[in-house]
């Protein structure tokens, strides 16, 4: 990856040591400036990444940084190097001190977290220049109670704690087992993992090296709560932290969000290349295309035979979380040959080409069964929608298989 710009380092007059990381990783030009000259710097630099050593600034400091980093375009990653005090967001806190040896040393792991941040700016500049018409898109923009998924993996006394408290802040999904875990990992849209007590460390082992392994899963945020890794991982979003609930939540969110903006950037990537049909945010057709597309399926079917079916999948309309974490399962485990979108009284309707009612019905509880065991908000609410299914009828209209679907939806509540 070329270097995109300067990296501003923020400290006191001393030079930190994380400085001459930069240095030996070719990562330059390195500018220095002091805390006093900081949001001054981030204009006159227009720097690629801002790390600031935050254990010798107040709270006031940091924000006022903080606030001045994310109104640049596009995103600057803005690390925060041994925090002592509450941080803003868009805030990466990275540990120094916390898992040097299991971890490669702290040198290698900055090293993998800046340039981890510096791809999701350059994805985030690759969208704005090919977005048309221009339209804002920040860090900001992502909310993680609406956006956000983290993986809570444990059994421990903490377990019931950090739910709630995560749940506060994002969606969660939780898992009893690492085999759980897995299949979560395989099903749903993850943007973060928080490892809890209640396993060996062997298991821990094992676990994160599959993470490290695969591709998909290697720059998830990984918080480690209990116990330290077994060895050094290339994991660059890795963090052991302590088992004190605020300080897992601090360190694991805004890694969260960063890569909830990464996946929404990527979307939209795929939505501009097809020329804006898909939704960005769930992955499904545009409600236009998807109309477009019903109408031309009813009628290519009613021309040349066979089978098509359609299925509502209702979610609780007081949990708009419901049907977004819904909408996003269906677009990943769909078959290739069916479509569907969001609708605006909450529900997703999703259109199964070349198939009768029973094989819709089969596909239908099967998308179903995975929507479970997710929070929303601060409520421990479960996803599972009310399904509704139809079939084409010789003579149907693509309005009349729409109302005849919402009759059954209907009589279903009633």
């Amino acid at each position: 990856m070329s270097q995109q710009g300067p990296i501003l380092v923020v400290s006191t007059a001393r030079r930190p040591s994380f400085a001459a990381t930069l240095d030996l990783a070719r990562l330059f030009p390195v500018v220095e400036t002091e805390w006093a000259d900081a949001a001054r710097a981030v204009e006159q630099v227009q720097p690629a990444a801002v790390l600031a050593a935050t254990s010798d600034t107040d709270e006031a400091g940091l924000a006022e940084l903080a606030a001045r980093v994310a109104a640049r375009q596009p995103y600057l990653p803005l690390i925060s190097v041994d925090p002592q005090v509450p941080h803003p967001d868009n805030v990466i806190p990275f540990f120094q001190t916390q898992g040097l040896q299991t971890q490669g040393g702290s040198s290698d792991r900055l090293v993998a977290r800046l340039r981890a941040a510096l791809r999701v700016r350059s994805l985030h500049a690759t969208v704005m220049r090919r977005l048309e018409p221009a339209t804002p898109m920040a860090l900001s923009h992502i909310d993680p109670a609406r956006d956000a998924t983290v993986l809570l993996i444990g059994r421990g006394g903490a377990y019931p704690t950090l739910s709630v408290t995560l749940g506060e802040r994002t969606g969660v999904v939780g898992a009893l087992s690492i085999e759980a875990a897995a299949k979560h990992l395989n099903i749903r849209d993850i943007d973060g993992i928080v490892l809890g007590e209640g396993f060996s460390p062997r298991v821990i082992d094992a676990f994160l090296t599959v993470l490290t392994e695969d591709a998909r899963f290697r720059n998830l945020p990984v918080v480690v709560t209990a116990g330290d890794p077994a060895r050094a991982y290339d994991l660059p979003n890795l963090e052991v932290v302590s088992d004190d609930v605020v300080q897992v939540v601090a360190t694991a969110l805004p890694l969260i969000r960063q890569h909830a903006f990464e996946a929404h950037l990527s979307r939209t990537l795929k939505a501009i290349d097809a020329d804006g049909l898909i939704d960005a945010r769930t992955g499904l057709l545009t409600r236009e295309a998807f109309e477009r597309d019903f109408a031309s399926s009813i009628y290519q079917t009613q021309q040349r035979g066979g089978g098509l079916s359609v299925a509502r999948f209702a979610f609780d309309p007081e949990h708009p979380r419901a049907q977004f974490d819904g909408a996003r399962i269906i677009s990943r485990l769909m078959r290739q040959m069916d479509f569907g979108a969001a609708q605006e009284d909450g529900s997703v309707v999703v259109v199964f080409a070349e198939t009768d009612l029973k094989t819709a019905h089969t596909i239908a509880r099967r998308l179903s069964s995975v929507m479970r065991h997710t929070s929303h908000g601060n409520r421990d609410e479960r996803s599972e929608p009310a399904v509704t299914v139809a079939t084409l009828l010789p003579n149907d209209s693509a309005k009349s298989l729409r109302s005849r679907l919402q009759e059954e939806a209907h009589r279903a509540a009633s």
